[in-house]
């Protein structure tokens, strides 16, 4: 079977689209992988269009890359758009390597291509289609570098995937051909491409990996390349059998509340295997693999302890462990720790003050607590009222439950819904608004308070 029978055969199967049906926007560099693209999609009757970055890194190189796609497009009768970067600015800016920028400026570009199309019609005068995608040249052996990478950098069961054949608007027609039969498709059908002289640098872990690595491998076992393909597809399997599994114990594990997440302690703690399950759950909210074990030592801390991620943080609140966002406007229970002074969350903001005792001078507002800071472990834990919560009023030896005490203030329901409290150390220290909890209260013997406002 020819390479473009191949071609046609895998895009039926594995992309599920047939050639009159298809319209794509190529990615093409101008290397031998991007022209055989660009010529089996040409003689499979798909439509598309050529996009290429140039991202002026390699001088006058990297003008004749730009020249020679515009060739192409004239050769296929195609429209070639062509988006030129400023990589290194970009990279200084965002201070990240030539590779990442480049990454993000030519992904950043595809997306607009394909996902605003409407906006790329009218600007680029592309006529109106109907289903956009990006193909890039993505080949097998491309495919068995990433597997290599993947598992040296250790990525987990996810990464051993390789990459996808389609990903979101991205497709990969190529993936099922390894490099040697692109490369003698180009010469049969007397096909021309660029050759980028960095692809010769093993500076990169890449190309060290596929000019080093791989030959190497090959020295031991020759049919490394097919042993690996065949590896990649099992890992498909796997992952799918892995992330269904992973997927159910989380169903039953995580409750819901607003934009948190519950999970019972006990009910975790007996999971097997509990690493792999806890970082399974910690990784969607901006947690590093390398936090599962703080995470999981987490589980035997003090209530109010907590661990954070960029986005979120895991808190111990008595027999929970709750992930909540780090945005107060937006958490439903929000760590206080000593020293902070200003907190802003759904209900208001709150300010906080240590100063020199003064129980003779307290004030007689209701938005303002004036707490014993002898009394107060940190760290405090800000939340909403729930049903069951109780605290010893101020005045009052006996504890009493917020619901009664809501009934005795005459609050509504709507009201009700409204009330925050503080705990320390799982003692409510201030129902926010209302009253104070009586152990708090500030003596005469007390040489600090903690004042705090509610605005």
């Amino acid at each position: 079977m020819s390479l473009l029978q191949q071609f046609i055969q895998y895009c039926k199967q594995e992309l599920r689209f047939v050639t009159n049906q298809t319209q794509l926007v190529l990615a093409v560099s101008g290397g031998v992988d991007s022209v055989v693209l660009a010529d089996l999609c040409h003689h499979a009757g798909f439509e598309f269009v050529i996009a290429h970055c140039n991202f002026q890194l390699r001088g006058e190189e990297s003008s004749r890359d730009e020249n020679f796609v515009r060739s192409l497009g004239e050769k296929y009768n195609k429209q070639v758009l062509i988006k030129q970067f400023d990589t290194k600015a970009y990279a200084e800016e965002k201070k990240c390597s030539i590779q990442v920028a480049a990454r993000e400026l030519r992904y950043g570009w595809f997306e607009t291509l394909t996902v605003n199309r409407r906006t790329l019609t009218e600007s680029d005068s592309l006529p109106p289609f109907r289903g956009w995608g990006l193909a890039t040249a993505h080949h097998a052996d491309d495919n068995i570098e990433t597997l290599l990478l993947n598992f040296f950098r250790g990525t987990g069961i996810s990464g051993l995937h390789g990459i996808l054949p389609k990903q979101g608007n991205i497709i990969r027609p190529l993936l099922f051909a390894k490099r040697e039969e692109i490369v003698a498709y180009a010469k049969e059908q007397n096909l021309s491409w660029v050759e980028d002289s960095s692809n010769a640098s093993d500076k990169y872990s890449r190309n060290f990996v596929r000019h080093q690595v791989v030959p190497l491998m090959k020295t031991i076992y020759p049919q490394v390349d097919d042993n690996l393909l065949a590896n990649i597809e099992r890992f498909k399997e796997i992952e799918l059998i892995y992330n269904t599994t992973v997927a159910q114990t989380k169903a039953k594990l995580i409750e819901i509340k607003g934009n948190e997440s519950h999970i019972p302690i006990l009910k975790l703690k007996k999971q097997t295997p509990l690493k792999t399950i806890v970082f399974e759950i910690i990784k969607d909210f901006g947690f590093a693999a390398t936090q599962t074990e703080e995470a999981i030592k987490l589980l035997d801390a003090a209530n109010g302890s907590f661990i954070a991620s960029a986005s979120h943080r895991l808190i111990i609140n008595r027999n929970w462990l709750i992930i909540a966002p780090l945005q107060s406007e937006e958490a439903l229970n929000i760590i206080i720790e000593e020293g902070t002074q200003e907190i802003v969350y759904a209900g208001g903001t709150l300010t906080f003050e240590t100063t020199p005792a003064d129980s003779a001078h307290l004030p007689n507002d209701a938005t303002i607590a004036t707490l014993n800071a002898d009394e107060i472990k940190y760290p405090l834990l800000l939340r909403p009222y729930k049903q069951g919560d109780y605290f010893y009023p101020l005045g009052m030896l006996k504890k009493k439950k917020l619901s009664k005490f809501f009934i005795d203030q005459k609050l509504s329901k709507t009201d009700k819904e409204r009330v925050w409290v503080i705990e320390s150390d799982k003692r409510i220290v201030w129902v926010i608004g209302l009253r104070i909890d009586n152990r708090f209260r500030l003596k005469p013997s007390n040489s600090l308070q903690l004042v705090i406002k509610c605005k």
